[in-house]
Formats: C-alpha cells, sequence, structure tokens
C-alpha cells in the first residue's frame, strides 16, 4: 500500500487530514483570543475598578491580587536566586573533568558564578524596591 492510498483510507474512514487540524487550531485561537479578551474586560470592571468593597477574606484577597496590590515576584526571585546558586556551584565541578585548565574554569566558575547571579538578583530587587517605595510615597501623599 502506498503512502497516498493510506491516506486516502484514513480520510475514508473518519480520520482527518493536519490540514483540518490546523484549521480547526486557527478557528480555536480567534476564538480562544475573543473570550480571552471578553473576560479580561469584565474581571477588570467586575473586580478591579470596581467601588464596592467585597465581602469576605477571600474576595478581598482575589481582588487585591487581581489589582496587583498583591505582589508575588519576591518571593518567586528569591527561591530563583537560591536554585541559581546552588546549580552554579555544583555545575562548576564539571570543570574537574578537564585536567589543567578545567581547575583554573572550575574556581572562576566556583566563585564568580555565585557573585554574578547575586549581582544579577540585586540588580532586579531594585526594581522592585524602587517601585515599593514610589508606590509608599504615593500612598502618603494622597488627600486623606
Amino acid at each position: 500500500m502506498s503512502e497516498y492510498e493510506a491516506y486516502q483510507l484514513i480520510n475514508t474512514y473518519g480520520g482527518s487530514s493536519t490540514t483540518d487540524a490546523m484549521a480547526g487550531a486557527g478557528i480555536w485561537t480567534i476564538i480562544a483570543a475573543i473570550l480571552a479578551i471578553v473576560g479580561g474586560i469584565l474581571v477588570y470592571f467586575l473586580f478591579v475598578k470596581s467601588k464596592t468593597e467585597p465581602k469576605g477574606k477571600f474576595a478581598k484577597w482575589l481582588k487585591d491580587f487581581l489589582a496587583f496590590k498583591v505582589m508575588w515576584i519576591e518571593p518567586i526571585l528569591k527561591v530563583v536566586y537560591y536554585i541559581a546558586t546552588i546549580f552554579i556551584i555544583l555545575f562548576s565541578f564539571t570543570f574537574l573533568a578537564l585536567g589543567g585548565v578545567g581547575i583554573l574554569s572550575f574556581f572562576l566558575c566556583l566563585i564568580l558564578g555565585p557573585v554574578a547571579v547575586r549581582l544579577a538578583y540585586e540588580m532586579t530587587m531594585m526594581f522592585i524596591m524602587i517601585w515599593r517605595n514610589t508606590k509608599d510615597i504615593a500612598d502618603n501623599t494622597k488627600k486623606k
């Protein structure tokens, strides 16, 4: 049986072609985009922009979460920093198998790797600290 005959046999008995699957995926992508736009607008006006204060602890948390008053990036960055530092330290041991030049690479990676990760983490945290300080200033200068 040739490849073309197998293709026709699959299509005859209810199989779908790749073209049909791609067309279906394209249609679903358009529907998903429209639903996401409508859902995003509804969430914004029903939860975030709403003037009424929600009742219940979860509803208050949800409103703060959707309004980005609760920031998750700081604890996530801390965990990523620890993972990256441990990985760099463990990865540096792979250079020991290389011999002469590998020992120098091992020490450079072992010492400079965690330093580079720390500097990148601190630069990222500076943006969060600037945001937090700006928010505090804005909250303190609002008319009460």
